[in-house]
């Protein structure tokens, strides 16, 4: 009966998340530490407990991603204001065509999120997406779908995304087969998450030309005068205006490849070196410098180095706020037992690949990480391989499979991957539940679907 309690204590602290912020208008940081309160002191945690849970919530999850975050938003305020966005949209729109833009923003999300987070993928790329939607005259909500949806497909399904490696290793799934597998569930999830991205992007219009955050107002002695349009003689060049984008991903991605257990790029100082520069933070820092060659020689100054990087930290200083309440309220969720009691729950139908499924959407939509239901889900269904006649041939290679594609299901208040779409894509929060967790909901029965029709030839 307890466990029953602590769903519907979940339930309604999405809804008040929901209500709270559309219809009353409370700021989503508010609404997010108060159901983090809420769920932690109404599930029986100790009022000392559910403030550590919300603390070590806010300041793990900011740890991860804080630099990463403000160091994006600083790459996107020098591309856009040296001219660099238009440069590469152009530069996209020439090689894809306008009409299917939307797709190549989907395309290289699943490209990047393959050795880089969704998270810092989508920061990265958030300055292109609304550059090519600016440029193609469509709205923001389509290609903010295409993107996230194209980052979240490979970041669950490829590895060496940490979540897929580590369930891979846990089920003693052949890493190999689940890369070549998890490319064959990828396309068709792409392809569909793609239509509905064109779907409702028609439904649902988001001005691409508006600023990240929704407070527009200026501070005393502020300098409130319109940046000009950067002539064509001060654009930089396709490849200067790419670097700050591809290097920080290159070096990301070689320090994946470090990473791995086989460590393919050795152990001496080399390697060393690149897992240094292959940190996320330490990459965005240097696409930071990158993204200062951008600005044409003639413009740089005190205004590039001060108020420049200045109006790309104040978009980053709320979205780093309501990120880090959005692991707050996930940390909650974890420090109570709605996680174990829905996983433990499932694990009892006898439902063939679709548990494994299941298992990880109840833990992913019960406390946000994606990474942490990947890996749960994998510990779960690791002794029920054998009874549920998974445990040979490919069976852990889809079952691996079958929980990424749980793990996508669904993205909502309780994950800091929401936040970050939604905030960088400016999406309200009734509008971010019809944009990202219905996409997420669409990629992952796509995904689940591809995994059965698989089984059914495979196993």
């Amino acid at each position: 009966m307890y466990g029953y309690l602590l769903s519907a204590l979940l339930i309604t602290a999405i809804l008040f998340i929901v209500v709270s912020t559309s219809r009353w208008k409370l700021h989503p940081f508010l609404a997010l530490l108060l159901a983090a309160y809420g769920v932690g002191l109404f599930s029986g945690l100790p009022g000392s407990e559910t403030v550590t849970a919300i603390t070590d919530g806010f300041g793990g999850t900011l740890g991860a991603i804080g630099i990463v975050i403000a160091a994006g938003t600083i790459i996107g305020s020098l591309l856009e204001k040296s001219g660099s966005t238009k440069v590469i949209a152009e530069l996209v729109i020439r090689g894809i065509g306008k009409a299917r833009s939307a797709l190549a923003m989907s395309l290289t999300g699943a490209i990047v999120s393959i050795p880089v987070f969704c998270d810092s993928g989508f920061v990265i790329l958030s300055p292109l997406n609304r550059s090519l939607a600016s440029e193609t005259k469509q709205s923001l909500a389509t290609f903010a779908v295409a993107l996230s949806m194209g980052l979240y497909t490979t970041h669950v399904f490829i590895p060496p995304t940490p979540g897929p490696i580590a369930a891979a290793g846990t089920l003693e799934a052949d890493i190999g087969s689940v890369i070549l597998l998890g490319i064959a569930v990828t396309i068709p999830v792409i392809f569909v998450t793609y239509l509905f991205a064109t779907y409702i992007g028609r439904q649902i219009y988001i001005d691409p030309d508006e600023p990240v955050t929704s407070d527009n107002s200026s501070g005393e002695g502020e300098d409130t005068t319109a940046e000009q349009p950067v002539s064509r003689a001060h654009q930089p060049a396709a490849v200067t205006a790419l670097l700050p984008i591809l290097v920080p991903m290159l070096l990301i991605a070689l320090g994946s490849v470090a990473a791995l257990p086989s460590a393919p790029l050795g152990e001496g100082w080399a390697s060393t070196a690149i897992h240094f520069l292959g940190d996320p933070n330490t990459a965005l820092i240097l696409g930071v410098f990158l993204a200062f060659r951008t600005i044409h020689r003639d413009r740089r100054g005190p205004r590039v180095y001060g108020k420049w990087v200045g109006e790309g930290l104040k978009s980053a200083g709320t979205i780093i706020l309501i990120t880090g309440a959005g692991g707050a309220f996930g940390s909650v969720l974890r420090a109570t037992e709605i996680g174990s009691f829905l996983g433990q729950l499932l694990a009892e139908w006898n439902i063939g690949i679709f548990l494994p499924f299941l298992i990880a959407a109840a833990l992913k939509t019960a406390q946000g990480s994606s990474t942490v239901a990947i890996i749960t889900s994998a510990s779960i269904m690791l002794p029920l391989l054998p009874e549920a006649g998974m445990a040979g041939g490919l069976g852990p290679v889809l079952v691996t499979l079958a929980i990424g594609a749980g793990a996508m299901t669904v993205s909502h208040a309780n994950d800091s991957y929401f936040w970050v779409v939604s905030q960088f894509s400016g999406m309200d929060v009734s509008q971010a539940y019809r944009l990202q967790t219905v996409g997420s909901a669409v990629a992952g029965v796509t995904g689940i679907t591809m995994v059965f029709l698989l089984s059914l030839f495979l196993l």
